[in-house]
């Protein structure tokens, strides 16, 4: 058992899968709205969420009115909508399908002057229900919603250190609803050659543009029916082929094969005496074995801000 002063919490998909699921969709729909009102910005940036003190939220989204942003809270467990004018509206989050989340979004944000039309189906999911056609009843176990949010908070300070050490290009700390999964990237600043996989409706000139550069990528991701361990992963691209056999830290990290990853099951996290500690280890470890096989510049790319005395 980790340690008392272990404060990340213990995090299952079984027993949260229906909440998950939910908010896999809910979050999809409220992302959807920020991809709809925003400006582009490279490899999709302006469609993430965020993980702030109360849950995930959208950040500053542009409207004829000015700002608005949309959060979940999952302390009272609503979803809230505040414009810079000062209007702001919310409704809970128990007793919702997807139906009827999206509908009782689109009135909100009609009701606050905010135009907006979304694709309503979602991206990155096999077999997709239209939003509107999607009435499945599950419960919405706060808990479950908690525990996810806590969870990421965790993961969000480890990542903010890690990325105190690196000074090229690299992305937000952000949580991407299509794959349903927090995530960092860095990039050497070398184009990468042309992306031609798939992704569950997406564009193909979306991806392309998202993997246009050579980039590391780290994340935590909860599990899916057909996955169900939560894990932490890392990932090259191009995934150059000494990167699979490197000397990877914690000695519980793993290469999968079928995902083309290293992975790092979020249990064995937990569960040792530093989940911090093990955590930046995997991080820091995986970094150096994609830049290694990339052939990186390091000597310009890597720093460490971290050790940087505020006060003075």
């Amino acid at each position: 058992m980790a340690s008392k002063k272990n404060s990340w919490p213990v995090f299952q998909f079984e027993e949260n899968k229906d909440t998950i699921y939910l908010l896999h969709q809910w979050t999809q729909i409220v992302g959807k709205v920020r991809l709809k009102k925003s400006p582009w910005q490279n490899h999709s940036w302006h469609v993430a969420l965020y993980v702030d003190a109360q849950g995930l939220s959208t950040g500053n989204i542009p409207y004829d009115g000015g700002l608005f942003d949309i959060r979940f809270d999952f302390i009272n467990h609503e979803l809230r909508i505040k414009t810079s004018n000062g209007t702001r509206d919310r409704f809970a989050l128990g007793g919702q399908t997807v139906a009827s989340f999206y509908e009782h979004l689109m009135e909100k944000l009609k009701f606050l002057g905010i135009a907006v039309k979304i694709h309503e189906s979602p991206n990155e999911i096999a077999d997709p229900i239209p939003f509107h056609k999607n009435k499945k009843r599950l419960i919405y176990q706060a808990n479950a919603a908690q525990s996810l949010w806590k969870t990421l908070v965790q993961i969000q300070k480890v990542f903010g250190v890690f990325r105190t050490k690196f000074t090229g290009k690299n992305s937000p700390i952000h949580f991407f609803w299509g794959s349903f999964d927090l995530a960092y990237t860095r990039f050497s600043g070398n184009k990468a050659p042309a992306f031609s996989g798939q992704v569950p409706n997406i564009p193909l000139s979306v991806m392309q543009e998202a993997y246009s550069h050579e980039a590391f990528s780290v994340g935590f991701w909860p599990g899916s029916e057909e996955f169900k361990t939560p894990i932490f992963y890392a990932y090259c691209y191009p995934n150059f082929p000494d990167f699979q056999k490197a000397n990877i830290s914690p000695d519980k990290a793993y290469w999968s094969q079928d995902m083309g990853e290293f992975m790092l099951n979020y249990e064995d996290v937990c569960k040792s005496s530093d989940p911090s500690n093990t955590l930046l280890e995997f991080l820091q470890s995986t970094y150096e074995a994609a830049a290694t096989a990339g052939n990186w510049n390091r000597e310009d790319l890597d720093c460490d801000f971290s050790e940087f005395d505020q006060n003075k």
